[in-house]
């Protein structure tokens, strides 16, 4: 058995070492050395596993932020809508990083009154948490407010030409009407109602379309319901920014 043992001793020694080498040449190729470099670097001892151990770990970090930064932000970016005046970045932060790694997160708040808007955006640091907060808390509470929670940019689809008639059919018609002029072409009615819900009681909203395409003509009505709402859009609305543009807000003939 003695004879035995001193037999296979050695090999099984040896075997150590070249699984040894093996996983150091793993760990310098995985960090960008040559095989040539890896070379003339000695067998590893039980003293250099930290440093691989370090290197491995720096080499999984690299890899999880050139993935995240492949994937565009516009994919990763949530509109977050119908959340309470007094929530704030931080608060956003909290409840969606109980789902996911948040990368950022703006609450919109009214130039001129300082006050939220009620809706914000949340950037998530890949797409795969930004799909798992759009399951978790769409439709869900906060502050006794049913939030809505999706992408805020998805790929264009085909234009249904008859949703787009029968949003224009659908407008209520009113004496206090304002025309809002310089809109971005992301913007729908339903935008244009969010926005200006904010201002005043808001009857309807159309964006103006050329004729039988989905394309915007730049511009659209909003009408209240009241004479005071249409001052109070004048006054707070003109030369705001939505969707990136500045708008022109003033009274409809």
């Amino acid at each position: 058995m003695a004879a035995i043992s001193s037999f296979l001793a050695p090999n099984f020694y040896q075997n150590r070492i070249d699984c040894g080498r093996s996983a150091n040449a793993s760990a310098w190729v995985a960090a960008g050395a040559s095989p040539e470099r890896y070379r003339a670097f000695p067998a590893y001892s039980s003293s250099s596993l930290p440093i691989l151990r370090r290197i491995a770990f720096r080499v999984s970090v690299v890899a999880v932020e050139a993935s995240a930064a492949a994937e565009p932000e516009a994919a990763r970016r949530l509109y977050v809508g119908n959340i309470p005046r007094t929530v704030t970045n931080e608060e956003l932060e909290n409840i969606f990083g109980e789902h996911g790694s948040v990368e950022k997160t703006e609450v919109m708040y009214d130039k001129y009154s300082g006050r939220s808007r009620r809706f914000a955006f949340v950037t998530m640091n890949s797409v795969e948490d930004a799909n798992t907060v759009i399951e978790k808390l769409n439709a869900t509470e906060i502050g006794g407010r049913k939030i809505k929670v999706n992408v805020t940019e998805k790929p264009l689809a085909a234009p249904d030409l008859s949703l787009i008639q029968g949003d224009e059919s659908t407008f209520i018609d009113s004496p206090h009407k304002v025309y809002v002029g310089n809109l971005a072409k992301s913007v729908t009615s339903d935008v244009l109602t969010k926005f200006f819900s904010e201002k005043g009681n808001v009857l309807s909203a159309k964006v103006s379309r050329v004729p039988g395409t989905s394309k915007s003509s730049g511009f659209g009505f909003v009408s209240f319901s009241s004479e005071e709402d249409v001052e109070a859009a004048i006054a707070s609305c003109n030369n705001a920014v939505l969707e990136g543009q500045k708008i022109r807000v003033n009274r409809a003939t």
